[in-house]
């Protein structure tokens, strides 16, 4: 049996997805996510022009080494677009080698370590009002764990508040659930971090007085604060018992962790950003880490990134695999075979995406109670219905950024 097909899709049902479907000389089929967010045709090219010709008559099941073969031969190593190409092989090399198994993915990598995946949702609000209403409706959803993002007084648009989505401009309804915006430029919205720091503590004190101290609570700072205000915001959320705050500061610089460790016990996650276990080396030996939040689809695939969850769990080190509406049903369903069989899994992030997306998409995985789970189908358990996605096609879409009130651009 070799590869005697590869082909690379792009359809956007509720967002813009990358898709490589891999066909073998008997005729099994396999898929992977090579989604880049806001960047999907750069993806789309390095697929189509530099890997696709490399796989064909190459044998599906010798996964490690078309791994390496990818990664080494090309000279050029690293980066979002290339371990995403990667991601994508790999992912659909594995669905093969479960289905010609007749086996659900997560058997051949060691079996299930547990009965499901605890996950969390996205709650979100302008104010306390609108967020309370958010958690209770994620709550009713059965998610037992739930990050809070929150509106800022004095800023009209934030990260993180589904309220302030704008609107689809192809169909004229709004997309909560996926913050990229489709037109020709990326929108830009404010931030004042001295206004932000003031105000979240006080936001997780009113939800804890609400919700109780049981609930799991987690917090996105996206990449948005310098070492020392990280270091601050992680101290004054210690009363809240956070389950983890995520992305404090840009996570480029390893040293930066450091400085948020001597001030804070809160839980820290980073990584969404990483692609490579060299991303992690340092922050991961050093302990300055609780949670690797890399996502399959942008981590080499499930190849690469249980080799980064098997390091981090020699530091009680656990997973906590990036999973909103960006990450394909394909790149979700490998996310949720990795996190069933690995020892430190975590939590898992997921966003629940759209009608059109799970017609294009068909998925076998649940959620149950707040948990996840990828289903006994052979292979990662997901088929795409390519009639249903030529119905969709490719719309230009960026995600936005941040000014401050000087006019200097910012992290978003």
């Amino acid at each position: 049996m070799i590869i005697d097909r590869a082909d690379v899709i792009v359809t956007s049902p509720d967002r813009n997805f990358v898709t490589l479907k891999i066909t073998t000389s008997d005729g099994v089929t396999g898929l992977g996510d090579a989604t880049l967010n806001g960047r999907e045709l750069a993806v789309v090219a390095y697929l189509t022009e530099h890997v696709v010709p490399l796989l064909i008559g190459r044998d599906p099941a010798r996964i490690e080494d078309t791994w390496q073969f990818l990664y080494r031969s090309a000279y050029w190593r690293r980066g979002p677009v290339t371990m995403a190409a990667i991601a994508a092989v790999d992912v659909a090399l594995w669905d093969i080698k479960a289905k010609v198994a007749g086996l659900p993915l997560y058997q051949l990598l060691g079996g299930a370590s547990r009965t499901g995946l605890l996950t969390y949702g996205h709650a979100s609000g302008k104010d306390l009002e609108e967020l309370f209403d958010s958690v209770r409706d994620h709550q009713e959803q059965g998610y037992k764990a739930i990050r809070v993002q929150t509106g800022v007084p004095g800023l009209k648009s934030i990260y993180g508040i589904a309220s302030n989505a704008t609107f689809d401009a192809n169909n004229g309804v709004r997309y909560d659930h996926e913050p990229a915006q489709r037109g020709a430029l990326p929108n830009e919205e404010d931030w004042d971090t001295r206004s932000y720091l003031r105000h979240v503590p006080t936001v997780f004190e009113a939800v804890r007085a609400e919700f109780g101290p049981e609930i799991p609570l987690l917090h996105d700072g996206h990449h948005r604060m310098t070492p020392i205000q990280a270091a601050r915001l992680g101290k004054s959320l210690e009363p809240y018992d956070l389950f983890w705050l995520e992305d404090v500061t840009p996570a480029e610089n390893p040293e930066a962790l450091r400085l948020v460790r001597q001030h804070t016990t809160t839980p820290l996650a980073i990584g969404e950003i990483f692609n490579t276990v060299w991303d992690y080396q340092q922050i991961i030996r050093e302990q300055l880490i609780d949670y690797v939040r890399s996502a399959v689809t942008h981590t080499g695939g499930i190849t690469h990134l249980k080799k980064v969850l098997e390091y981090a769990s020699q530091y009680q080190i656990k997973s906590g695999m990036h999973g909103p509406t960006d990450i394909s049903p394909v790149g979700m369903a490998a996310a949720m075979h990795l996190g069933l069989a690995i020892h430190n899994f975590g939590i898992q992030e997921y966003m629940k995406h759209g009608a059109k997306t799970d017609e294009v998409f068909e998925q076998s995985f649940t959620f149950e109670d707040g948990m996840l789970h990828p289903g006994e189908q052979p292979g990662i358990g997901v088929e795409l219905n390519e009639q249903a996605a030529a119905a969709y096609p490719y719309a230009q879409a960026y995600l936005p950024y941040n000014r401050l009130a000087d006019g200097t651009v910012h992290d978003w």
